[in-house]
């Protein structure tokens, strides 16, 4: 073998030349965010450029700046686009500047989350600790920061579960039930959870879908009356979930009634909260979240309102012991004393609270934007959402041939054309391709759902560079499409 050939590594060939390729790429990503709001809101993949993202890897190097104007031709151009003041679709938060440079220094420190003795963890634990105070769960409460919702949530309900089946499901597993485990939410709630239940081994009728109200609410007539026919029936009712925003409609369910029924059934009381949680920091929101500081657990994502970059999410568990038992597993390769020395010394591990040894160093970004903005700066912001909600409302409802299709909730917005004269059928196809047409034209890109089988468009106003215009030519553009349909 060659001396050259023994030496090489992935740094490099030479340093100043990837200096100014990286100046170039930090300065192509500030304007790329400045300039947000003067490209199209979406543009779709054109074919050719679908074709060379499927071609087969290359065998060999390329120029370092030949591979960054491959991603300026082939990739910047067609993103989701989350940074545009007018993305509405789904539910997204827009990022920050300093949460894309703190991933890039997160990148640079290179952690492993995992667990031991440096300082990532500690950030992280400053993080969850803010994120603990923030929601009103005492200090003794753990936490963990995840890909999102959806794997909060599961982490959530596995310690829900362990804790509520009255054996050791962890040893026995759940086939050891004296009977089928069972949790509860409404009908609205997130799919997320239902695939957590099936995922923890409770197949998919391990979570009763509980009739909602007109407002979107969970029905707690109908949840008492289910779990109570549901013991008669030999179930083991563990959980009941209340959602802090709907996913389709934003509405928030009953917190301290559902604390309530879960204290006097003996019910774990989990939050998804993924939506809404974090608006317990705007002034015209809080209120409404009143009960959720009762919560066993509340799963949160910060890559939504608080628009910290992709991914974001975080689950506070007011159990800490609960939490750890149902993770923590320690090989001999992974021992470690808290009084100890070396890097495996200490007692934080974030591996003994969630399925994974390996995470990346998420809390960074986090830790970077709350310190630059500050909390109640991002309360500002989601409150003018809801005020932003509030008023695209009232547009709807003073514009002939729109209509809302639920009560606003939170910053969501449902709503569709109606010229009248058609059926159910026809007027859900109308709207879907008023949709697609208002999409492609890269004004704005709000979603969709169905509610009681009527196709709208949803608004999903988690963004902190809208404006109230944008609204206006969002209600514009959306009569001008219908009409021409």
């Amino acid at each position: 073998m060659e001396p050259s050939e023994r030496l090489e590594t992935l740094d490099p060939e030479n340093w100043e030349e990837m200096r100014q390729l990286a100046h170039a790429m930090v300065d192509d990503a500030l304007d790329y965010i400045r300039a947000a709001g003067e490209r199209p809101a979406w543009r779709p993949v054109p074919a050719d450029v679908a074709e060379r993202l499927d071609r087969p890897a290359p065998r060999g190097p390329s120029n370092p700046a030949d591979v960054y104007a491959e991603f300026k031709q082939d990739i910047l151009p067609y993103p989701m686009n989350t940074t545009h003041p007018r993305f509405w679709a789904w539910y997204m938060g827009n990022g920050t500047v300093m949460g894309a440079l703190a991933e890039l220094l997160a990148a640079t420190l290179n952690p492993n989350l995992g667990g031991g003795n440096h300082v990532a963890p500690l950030v992280e634990k400053q993080v969850i600790g803010w994120i603990r105070d923030m929601i009103g769960f005492p200090a003794g409460s753990s936490g963990l920061l995840t890909s999102g919702g959806s794997m909060a949530n599961f982490t959530a309900l596995a310690v829900a579960r362990n804790a509520n089946a009255g054996y050791d499901v962890r040893r026995e597993g759940v086939s050891a039930a004296s009977g089928p485990l069972t949790a509860y939410a409404s009908s609205e709630i997130h799919s997320c959870n239902q695939k957590a239940v099936e995922m923890l081994g409770l197949g998919s009728d391990g979570l009763r879908l509980i009739p909602v109200r007109e407002d979107f609410t969970l029905d707690l007539a109908a949840l008492r009356r289910r779990v109570a026919a549901d013991r008669e029936a030999g179930c083991i009712p563990f959980c009941v979930i209340a959602t802090a925003g709907t996913i389709n409609t934003g509405a928030i369910d009953d917190m301290n009634a559902i604390a309530d029924f879960c204290s006097t059934e003996g019910l774990w009381f989990h939050v998804d909260g993924a939506i809404g949680a974090v608006a317990i920091l705007a002034d015209n929101v809080r209120d409404g979240l009143k009960g959720m500081e009762r919560a066993d657990s509340i799963a949160l994502d910060l890559h939504k309102w608080m628009h910290i970059p992709f991914e974001a999410g975080c689950v506070i568990v007011r159990d800490s012991a609960a939490h750890r038992d149902s993770f923590a597993l320690v090989p001999e390769y992974l021992q470690r004393e808290a009084e100890g020395r070396g890097m495996a010394s200490g007692s934080l591990w974030f591996s003994d609270y969630g399925l994974q040894l390996t995470r990346q160093f998420r809390a960074l970004k986090v830790w970077m934007s709350v310190k630059e903005h500050g909390l109640d700066r991002f309360g500002r912001m989601i409150a003018r959402n809801v005020e932003q909600a509030a008023y695209l409302g009232r547009l709807i409802e003073g514009a002939d041939r729109l209509e809302l299709t639920a009560p606003i909730g939170l910053d969501i917005v449902c709503f569709r054309y109606n010229p009248g004269g058609r059926d159910l059928e026809a007027l859900n196809q109308l709207n879907k391709t008023l949709l697609a047409e208002l999409q492609e034209s890269g004004v704005a890109a709000p979603s969709y759902t169905t509610l009681n089988g009527a196709y709208c468009l949803r608004v999903a106003i988690s963004n902190h560079r809208s404006r109230f215009e944008d609204f206006d030519l969002l209600v514009q553009e959306v009569l001008r499409i219908g009409e021409g349909l």
